[in-house]
């Protein structure tokens, strides 16, 4: 973490934070049980890669972090964007 800045997150933030990964986990559990063919699974990964990036930013302080770790963290997310992107374009084309 950056030294020079002094950073409290206010319970009331962490409160948000968790009421919004309940509804991100609830609208994950109720995907599935609409009719959505080959959509459901890309719906499903959209929605548990929004809940790591929330996990990442608050819960593990990315937030306040130098911009170095911010990079390597948009690399690794760029890579597993490609890798999911390669897999969606097997599954349609077949």
């Amino acid at each position: 973490m950056l030294p020079e800045v002094k950073h409290i997150t206010e319970y009331p933030l962490y409160g948000k934070v968790l009421v919004g990964l309940l509804a991100l986990t609830t609208f994950t559990i109720l995907v599935p049980w609409l009719d959505l063919t080959a959509f459901t699974a890309l719906i499903a990964l959209v929605l548990a890669s929004t809940k790591a990036g929330i996990v990442m930013t608050y819960f593990m302080h990315l937030k306040v972090e130098y911009i170095l770790l911010k990079i390597l963290v948009v690399m690794v997310l760029a890579i597993y964007a490609s890798v999911i992107l390669l897999t969606f374009s097997d599954y349609f084309f077949r």
